[in-house]
């Protein structure tokens, strides 16, 4: 395992939809995960710094990846993680496994919470709805979730 490289900011190191075939450890500098890259609804959805991994749920299910990744920073260097090396890798780095799962749990914990909140104001509404009331907190609620939700930006993972 050592294929680390100095990447030049802009670069795109994956792009959404791609295989996930790979996962990478930042050793430094700075990378932007995001949603739409270059569309017209482009997000940044986060930014990671050196020591690091992004890619990992691409790898880990075999998926198309949820988001593009871009070097951010000068001096930014990454090291490529394959299939073969990822089992040897986590036995030389075991904290970083420990670090994949905080993350997992707080994008699920993020993901959990916006659901039940999606749920209340769906139930908000429809017992406004019966009621005949009119309530303009709950009508933001609604628009502030479908703003939330349509323009794409929103996407907890990468």
């Amino acid at each position: 395992m050592n294929d680390t490289k100095l990447y030049a900011p802009g670069t795109v190191i994956f792009r959404e939809g791609d295989p996930g075939d790979c996962m990478y450890e930042m050793q430094t500098g700075c990378v932007g995960i995001y949603r739409d890259y270059g569309g017209p609804n482009e997000k940044e959805v986060a930014k990671l710094y050196g020591g690091k991994v992004f890619g990992e749920m691409g790898l880990l299910e075999h998926a198309p990846r949820s988001a593009t990744v871009v070097v951010l920073e000068e001096n930014t260097v990454l090291t490529k993680i394959t299939e073969e090396e990822f089992f040897s890798f986590f036995e030389k780095n075991p904290s970083v496994i420990l670090d994949i799962m905080q993350q997992l749990c707080n994008r699920l914990r993020r993901t959990t919470k916006d659901y039940v909140e999606a749920c209340r104001t769906a139930y908000d509404a429809v017992e406004a709805e019966k009621s005949g009331k009119k309530d303009q907190s709950l009508t933001d609620r609604i628009r502030d979730l479908c703003r939330f939700y349509s323009d794409n930006s929103y996407y907890p993972y990468y």
